[in-house]
């Protein structure tokens, strides 16, 4: 079989979230996928708005890309996703991974009435091996779990589009205490994209400027994290890094946005509906301790 061409790849990202946004475009074709947009809200206002979608979408059309799938990672935690608000605007069928039903279960309990479980939200589940068309090229999907149950990556040609799994060499590997969360699984799916050749490129869905580093980054390949990465470098054993993981986890406070972004992202984007007021609103669940009686 031929090599894919090349892809042609464009990075955004929103600092407020620093989380990084793939337009990813086959040259040959104009055929197009977005990967891991970011919906903007502001957690004190409860504002929303689509500035950070409309850069993509006026890229879309500066570029003459055909958006085909709005691909997601997974259900994050640390933003809430464009996808509803891209579908509209493009037309592309969204994606995440086969195993999503089991995060919208654990979290539906949290949320209540009317959660989503079975994945229908998305127009496409993807497991292990399946392939994406996208022009003359197509994506294969990688499933990568641990940071959470349905966690995958997307490869095409030399590039991989790993999610939370992997941060930059110097800031390490992604959490695992989030429902589903599994270090030892983490460990071997790291290791499973860590076996590309070494020259593969790893695009990260998160940056946070490592100490010492004064520069945001995204780009890595194989050989860098086997060399580097400050987690699970060359010569890490799987216990010593569940031991590492799982040590760091339970030091680590809840991300800011997870109650807001996981109860929208899990329904593929899609806002709460307004209520007899005419207004829309997120859930948020009281942890009361049974001593306070309240």
């Amino acid at each position: 079989m031929p090599a894919q061409p090349k892809p042609d790849i464009r990075a955004f990202f929103d600092e407020a979230t620093f989380t990084v946004t793939y337009l990813v475009r086959d040259p040959a074709t104009g055929a197009a996928a977005i990967i891991d947009p970011v919906l903007d809200y502001d957690p004190k206002s409860g504002k929303v708005t689509t500035a950070s979608a409309d850069r993509l979408l006026a890229a879309v059309e500066e570029t003459g890309a055909r958006v085909e799938w709005i691909l997601e990672t997974h259900a994050h935690a640390d933003h809430l996703s464009a996808d509803a608000y891209l579908k509209a605007k493009t037309g592309a069928k969204t994606g995440i991974g086969a195993d999503i039903g089991k995060v919208q279960k654990v979290f539906g309990q949290l949320f209540g009435q009317n959660a989503p479980s079975d994945g229908s939200e998305f127009d496409a589940l993807f497991a292990d091996g399946d392939k994406i068309p996208l022009g003359e090229s197509h994506f294969e999907v990688l499933a990568t779990p641990g940071h959470t149950p349905a966690c995958i990556s997307y490869q095409i040609g030399d590039a991989v589009f790993v999610g939370d799994t992997l941060f930059m060499p110097d800031y390490g590997t992604a959490r695992t205490d989030f429902p589903g969360g599994d270090a030892r699984a983490l460990y071997r799916s790291i290791k499973r994209l860590l076996s590309f050749p070494p020259e593969t490129r790893l695009f990260m869905c998160h940056d946070y400027k490592a100490p010492g580093r004064d520069t945001y980054a995204w780009e890595t390949t194989v050989a860098e994290e086997r060399a580097r990465n400050i987690h699970i470098h060359d010569g890490v054993s799987e216990d010593e890094y569940v031991t590492m993981r799982e040590t760091r986890d339970a030091a680590l406070a809840a991300p800011v946005l997870l109650l807001p972004a996981v109860q929208v992202n899990i329904r593929a984007g899609q806002l709460p509906q307004a209520e007899a007021n005419g207004q829309r609103y997120l859930k948020i669940p009281l942890r009361i301790p049974p001593e306070a009686n309240l």
